[in-house]
């Protein structure tokens, strides 16, 4: 479906919108984390995990292949630190702060004109700690009743920026890639989401998806 614009142009409309959760929807601080794992005594926790990169390990768990305990006793082989795995969850929960009420309210108006998805790489240790952390600050609601339906890297087996991911969120949620936008503010993610045709809105630093305009989402 195409609709002319004042110009008398044709463009396709979209309809549908998957949306990146950390650093659209959640703030980020990776530092924090970095930090955090820091002061445990390893230096060089970016070359393990980073917004741009992720060793084997923590692919693993994005993706589901070994559990938290797992992920506990390899990343302890790992660094050679005899850690708790209270002190990593600790730490690697750090790089999550907090929800924008303004942003939940641009996703509610969201809604209302198209259909609108979650797309999130993403761990259960992670999972469990911004869904308790936004149940404390928004009482009585739930993250994924915001969208059609909420896809999480480790449930789904998939990890962005394959392009085959997106694919079968397309398949699953039966979507015309020229139909969706993608949105999310890392750029391998977005080459992944064209990769498999799909619209794609690069959310660069210092800006939020309040920036975004409805004649942004005319492709």
């Amino acid at each position: 479906m195409s609709i002319r614009n004042g110009n008398g142009f044709y463009m396709q409309k979209i309809k549908n919108i998957i949306l990146d959760l950390g650093g659209v929807l959640l703030n980020l601080n990776f530092k924090k984390t970095e930090e955090a794992f820091r002061a445990l005594g390893i230096e060089d926790f970016n070359t393990h995990f980073s917004q741009f990169q992720a060793s084997p390990l923590f692919e693993d768990l994005e993706v589901g292949r070994v559990s938290p305990l797992e992920f506990f006793e390899h990343f302890r082989r790992e660094t050679g630190l005899a850690l708790t795995d209270e002190a990593i969850i600790e730490s690697w929960n750090a790089m999550l702060l907090d929800f924008p009420p303004e942003r939940l309210q641009w996703l509610e108006d969201l809604g209302k004109k198209y259909r609108v998805f979650l797309y999130s790489n993403t761990n259960s240790i992670h999972y469990d700690s911004f869904h308790e952390a936004f149940e404390r600050s928004f009482p009585g609601k739930n993250l994924n009743n915001y969208f059609e339906k909420a896809y999480y890297s480790h449930i789904l087996g998939k990890r962005k920026p394959f392009a085959d991911s997106f694919r079968i969120i397309l398949e699953d949620a039966g979507l015309l890639a020229e139909e969706t936008v993608f949105i999310d503010d890392t750029i391998g993610n977005i080459e992944g989401a064209r990769e498999a045709g799909i619209n794609a809105i690069h959310l660069v630093p210092g800006k939020t998806v309040l920036d975004i305009k409805e004649s942004d989402l005319a492709f």
